[in-house]
């Protein structure tokens, strides 16, 4: 048993994840979820993700060891303001989001006046569904987990906090908070911002109606994730809309790059492009599902 007590700050996909996985191996005597809506209650009852689920945000931090924020990111510091006087004291407080630098310098100032340690987290793990019943406890089982702690953060309190997300199954990795925001960029934001520009371009109603009727896999996959919370992608692309806005002007210039060689009717530079693409992926994916990778 790792905790007394964890509280989960919105208890959706991740959250509830978190919770199932925290109960199903039996982490902490006591796992605690808080939702904004009552409706929510009973879905997280019916999901099994908490022993108990509150719409009082301090009665579920109360008493807390662990406290991790799983709600979208322009939530975290004004919760995290609200629920400061509940907090125990020595608590390890994280979150989930996708953006980290200016989560980890404004939450670890707040949080500081509490003698409360927060790590900053980011599970490379998730999925188009949204909502606690639509959470799985082997979520995180194998997906890389970023820790990014502050230069100032508690080294028994960072490593207490990697071997929670180990527990869950997850690989740790610990990244300088604006390295992981540059990297992550191009890895998960721009892909989302991809599927999101294809869903909404190639599905656009003034298309003839046959247009919808040819999308078959391929663009099934490739758009997959365009069915992620609005929400969630808004406060993500504008907490890192610096990065962000460097690799979407990467990627147009790529494409112009190719759109040029379609233009020449140039095969063997077409050619090129699309065999440098394969290798790298098949050797990425290779690299993946090494055991030597882990």
């Amino acid at each position: 048993m790792q905790f007394q007590k964890i509280s989960i700050i919105g208890v959706g996909l991740l959250g509830g994840s978190i919770g199932l996985a925290v109960r199903q191996r039996r982490l902490a005597r006591e796992v605690a979820g808080f939702v904004r809506r009552t409706a929510s209650l009973k879905d997280c009852e019916r999901a099994g993700a908490a022993d108990y689920a509150t719409t009082d945000l301090l009665a579920a931090v109360s008493g807390a060891d662990l406290v991790i924020l799983c709600t979208p990111l322009a939530q975290m510091r004004p919760l995290a303001q609200q629920f400061l006087s509940a907090l125990k004291r020595g608590a390890i407080v994280t979150d989930v989001g996708s953006v980290k630098a200016d989560v980890v310098r404004e939450l670890s100032s707040v949080l500081k006046q509490s003698g409360a340690h927060f790590i900053g987290s980011h599970p490379m793990a998730g999925g188009e569904k949204m909502g606690v019943l639509a959470a799985r406890a082997d979520l995180f089982e194998g997906a890389v987990n970023i820790l990014t702690p502050h230069k100032t953060a508690n080294a028994a309190a960072v490593r207490k906090l990697e071997r929670f997300w180990q527990s869950l199954g997850a690989r740790t990795l610990r990244l300088d908070a604006a390295q992981h925001d540059l990297l992550v960029s191009r890895t998960s934001h721009l892909p989302h911002v991809v599927a999101a520009a294809l869903a909404g371009w190639v599905l656009d109603p003034r298309h003839p109606r046959a247009q919808t009727g040819l999308c078959a896999t391929g663009f099934r996959d490739a758009t997959r994730i365009a069915s992620g919370s609005p929400e969630m992608w808004r406060d993500i692309a504008l907490a890192n809309r610096k990065n962000l806005a460097r690799s979407v002007d990467a990627l147009v210039a790529e494409l112009k790059r190719f759109q040029s060689a379609l233009k020449r009717n140039d095969a063997r530079v077409i050619e090129k492009y699309f065999a440098t693409a394969k290798a790298r992926r098949d050797n990425w994916c290779a690299v993946c599902a090494s055991p030597s990778s882990e």
